[in-house]
C-alpha cells in the first residue's frame, strides 16, 4: 500500500534534497535560525510537499500548477544557497554541489510537468 505520489521519481529526489538542505542549514549561525535557516527549510521542504499535494484527487490542470509551485519553491531554495554562500555559511565547494543537484532537479521536474497533457 501506498500513495500515488510515493512512486513518483521527483518526489522521492525532492525528499533527499530537501534532506541535503536541512544538513547543509545546521552550520547556519544561531542568529539566523528565524531568518535565512528558516527561510530555506521551508521552501525545500515546499517541492516534496507540492508534488504530493498536487498529485492527490487534483485534475491534471490541478497537478500541473502544483508542480509550478514546486519549482517555484526550488528556485527560491536556490536563492537562499546563494546568500548562505554569500555569507559564508557553506563553502563554493557545498554550493556547487548543491546548486547542479537543484538544476538537475528542477530540469526534471519541468520535463515531468511537460509530459502532463491536459
Amino acid at each position: 500500500m501506498s500513495f500515488k505520489f510515493e512512486k513518483l521519481v521527483i518526489w522521492q529526489k525532492s525528499m533527499d534534497f530537501g534532506e541535503q538542505v536541512f544538513n547543509l542549514s545546521q552550520c547556519f549561525p544561531k542568529d539566523e535560525v528565524f531568518n535565512l535557516t528558516s527561510q530555506i527549510r521551508r521552501a525545500t521542504d515546499s517541492i516534496a510537499l507540492n508534488i504530493s499535494e498536487g498529485s492527490i484527487l487534483q485534475s491534471k490542470l490541478e497537478f500541473r500548477k502544483f508542480l509550478g509551485y514546486a519549482i517555484r519553491s526550488l528556485a527560491e531554495t536556490v536563492t537562499c544557497l546563494y546568500k548562505a554562500k554569500n555569507r559564508k555559511y557553506i563553502t563554493e565547494v557545498e554550493f556547487d554541489k548543491i546548486y547542479i543537484e537543484s538544476y538537475n532537479l528542477m530540469n526534471q521536474i519541468i520535463a515531468f510537468r511537460n509530459q502532463i497533457k491536459d
